[in-house]
Protein backbone atom coordinates (compact mmCIF):
# COMPACT_ATOMS: atom_id res chain seq x y z
CA UNK A 1 0.00 0.00 0.00
CA UNK A 2 1.08 3.58 -0.56
CA UNK A 3 0.93 6.35 2.01
CA UNK A 4 1.36 9.98 0.90
CA UNK A 5 3.02 12.15 3.55
CA UNK A 6 3.10 15.95 3.37
CA UNK A 7 3.69 18.80 5.75
CA UNK A 8 3.98 22.56 6.04
CA UNK A 9 1.77 23.54 3.11
CA UNK A 10 1.25 27.01 4.62
CA UNK A 11 -1.67 28.08 2.42
CA UNK A 12 0.12 27.25 -0.85
CA UNK A 13 -2.98 26.10 -2.73
CA UNK A 14 -1.02 25.97 -5.99
CA UNK A 15 1.48 23.42 -4.65
CA UNK A 16 -1.32 21.44 -2.99
CA UNK A 17 -3.08 21.31 -6.38
CA UNK A 18 0.18 20.18 -7.99
CA UNK A 19 0.50 17.43 -5.36
CA UNK A 20 -3.02 16.08 -5.96
CA UNK A 21 -2.12 13.50 -8.65
CA UNK A 22 0.42 12.00 -6.24
CA UNK A 23 -2.13 12.00 -3.42
CA UNK A 24 -4.66 10.34 -5.73
CA UNK A 25 -2.27 7.44 -6.31
CA UNK A 26 -1.94 6.80 -2.56
CA UNK A 27 -4.17 4.64 -0.39
CA UNK A 28 -4.08 7.14 2.49
CA UNK A 29 -2.67 10.59 3.26
CA UNK A 30 -0.87 12.08 6.26
CA UNK A 31 -0.50 15.84 6.79
CA UNK A 32 2.05 16.65 9.51
CA UNK A 33 0.67 20.10 10.33
CA UNK A 34 0.71 23.72 9.21
CA UNK A 35 -2.08 23.63 6.68
CA UNK A 36 -2.70 27.13 8.12
CA UNK A 37 -5.97 28.55 6.76
CA UNK A 38 -9.23 26.60 6.93
CA UNK A 39 -9.66 26.64 3.14
CA UNK A 40 -6.62 24.33 2.88
CA UNK A 41 -8.35 21.44 4.64
CA UNK A 42 -11.28 21.86 2.25
CA UNK A 43 -8.92 21.58 -0.72
CA UNK A 44 -7.19 18.58 0.84
CA UNK A 45 -10.54 16.88 1.48
CA UNK A 46 -11.73 17.53 -2.07
CA UNK A 47 -8.53 16.11 -3.51
CA UNK A 48 -8.45 13.07 -1.24
CA UNK A 49 -11.41 11.48 -3.00
CA UNK A 50 -12.65 9.74 0.15
CA UNK A 51 -9.27 8.25 1.05
CA UNK A 52 -8.30 8.33 4.72
CA UNK A 53 -6.55 11.59 5.62
CA UNK A 54 -4.77 11.88 8.98
CA UNK A 55 -4.00 15.45 10.12
CA UNK A 56 -2.14 16.77 13.17
CA UNK A 57 -1.99 20.40 14.26
CA UNK A 58 1.03 22.54 13.54
CA UNK A 59 2.08 25.76 15.24
CA UNK A 60 0.54 27.86 12.43
CA UNK A 61 -2.86 26.15 12.35
CA UNK A 62 -4.53 29.07 14.08
CA UNK A 63 -8.28 28.77 13.54
CA UNK A 64 -8.65 25.17 14.63
CA UNK A 65 -12.40 25.50 15.12
CA UNK A 66 -12.95 26.53 11.50
CA UNK A 67 -10.43 23.94 10.30
CA UNK A 68 -12.53 21.32 12.12
CA UNK A 69 -15.78 22.68 10.66
CA UNK A 70 -14.33 22.64 7.15
CA UNK A 71 -13.23 19.02 7.65
CA UNK A 72 -16.75 17.82 8.60
CA UNK A 73 -18.03 17.28 5.02
CA UNK A 74 -15.15 14.86 4.44
CA UNK A 75 -15.67 11.67 6.47
CA UNK A 76 -12.21 10.41 5.49
CA UNK A 77 -10.46 13.24 7.35
CA UNK A 78 -9.42 12.55 10.93
CA UNK A 79 -8.16 15.51 12.95
CA UNK A 80 -5.99 13.89 15.60
CA UNK A 81 -4.91 16.98 17.53
CA UNK A 82 -1.24 17.15 18.56
CA UNK A 83 -0.36 13.46 18.09
CA UNK A 84 -1.83 10.87 15.74
CA UNK A 85 -1.52 7.17 16.49
CA UNK A 86 -3.04 4.65 14.10
CA UNK A 87 -2.37 1.50 12.11
CA UNK A 88 -2.28 1.40 8.33
CA UNK A 89 -0.97 -1.19 5.89
CA UNK A 90 0.38 -3.30 8.71
CA UNK A 91 2.38 -0.40 10.17
CA UNK A 92 1.99 1.21 13.57
CA UNK A 93 2.23 4.92 12.82
CA UNK A 94 2.61 8.08 14.90
CA UNK A 95 2.51 11.65 13.60
CA UNK A 96 3.41 14.93 15.31
CA UNK A 97 4.41 18.32 13.96
CA UNK A 98 7.56 18.78 16.05
CA UNK A 99 10.94 17.06 15.48
CA UNK A 100 11.77 16.69 19.18
CA UNK A 101 8.45 15.00 19.95
CA UNK A 102 8.75 12.82 16.84
CA UNK A 103 12.22 11.64 17.90
CA UNK A 104 10.83 10.66 21.29
CA UNK A 105 8.02 8.71 19.64
CA UNK A 106 10.46 7.00 17.25
CA UNK A 107 12.60 5.82 20.18
CA UNK A 108 9.57 3.94 21.50
CA UNK A 109 9.22 0.31 20.42
CA UNK A 110 5.53 1.00 19.74
CA UNK A 111 5.90 2.43 16.21
CA UNK A 112 7.15 1.34 12.80
CA UNK A 113 6.84 4.81 11.23
CA UNK A 114 6.89 8.27 12.79
CA UNK A 115 6.23 11.34 10.62
CA UNK A 116 6.77 15.00 11.45
CA UNK A 117 7.30 18.46 9.95
CA UNK A 118 7.91 21.95 11.38
CA UNK A 119 11.54 22.52 10.39
CA UNK A 120 10.78 22.28 6.65
CA UNK A 121 13.75 19.92 6.11
CA UNK A 122 13.30 16.57 4.39
CA UNK A 123 14.78 13.85 6.58
CA UNK A 124 14.78 10.05 6.81
CA UNK A 125 16.43 8.14 9.61
CA UNK A 126 16.15 4.66 11.04
CA UNK A 127 15.91 4.66 14.82
CA UNK A 128 16.10 1.00 15.69
CA UNK A 129 13.26 -0.62 13.76
CA UNK A 130 11.33 2.67 13.35
CA UNK A 131 11.56 4.92 10.31
CA UNK A 132 11.55 8.61 11.28
CA UNK A 133 10.37 10.72 8.32
CA UNK A 134 10.01 14.40 7.55
CA UNK A 135 8.72 14.73 3.97
CA UNK A 136 9.98 18.32 3.70
CA UNK A 137 7.88 21.40 3.08
CA UNK A 138 5.11 21.44 0.51
CA UNK A 139 5.05 25.24 0.43
CA UNK A 140 8.51 25.59 -1.14
CA UNK A 141 9.68 28.63 0.83
CA UNK A 142 13.20 27.46 1.72
CA UNK A 143 13.72 24.95 -1.04
CA UNK A 144 11.81 22.71 -3.40
CA UNK A 145 8.22 21.72 -2.71
CA UNK A 146 8.34 18.14 -1.49
CA UNK A 147 6.12 15.30 -0.40
CA UNK A 148 6.88 11.64 0.26
CA UNK A 149 5.31 8.35 -0.72
CA UNK A 150 5.88 5.51 1.75
CA UNK A 151 5.44 1.95 0.49
CA UNK A 152 4.11 0.12 3.53
CA UNK A 153 5.38 -3.32 2.49
CA UNK A 154 9.05 -2.41 2.95
CA UNK A 155 8.88 1.17 4.29
CA UNK A 156 10.76 2.44 1.27
CA UNK A 157 10.31 6.17 0.67
CA UNK A 158 9.98 7.99 -2.61
CA UNK A 159 10.56 11.73 -2.34
CA UNK A 160 8.50 13.72 -4.85
CA UNK A 161 10.00 17.07 -5.88
CA UNK A 162 7.33 19.45 -7.19
CA UNK A 163 9.93 22.07 -8.11
CA UNK A 164 10.54 25.52 -6.67
CA UNK A 165 7.95 27.10 -4.41
CA UNK A 166 5.58 29.63 -5.73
Amino acid sequence: MKLAVLSDSHDNIWKLAQAMPHLASADAIIHCGDLCSPFMITRLGEGAGGRPVHVVWGNNDGDRLLLARNARPFPGITLHGEIAQFEFGGLRIAVNHYPVVARGLARSPEYDLVCYGHDHLAHQEWMGSCLLLNPGELMGLRGPSLLAIVHTEDRSVQSIDLGPGG
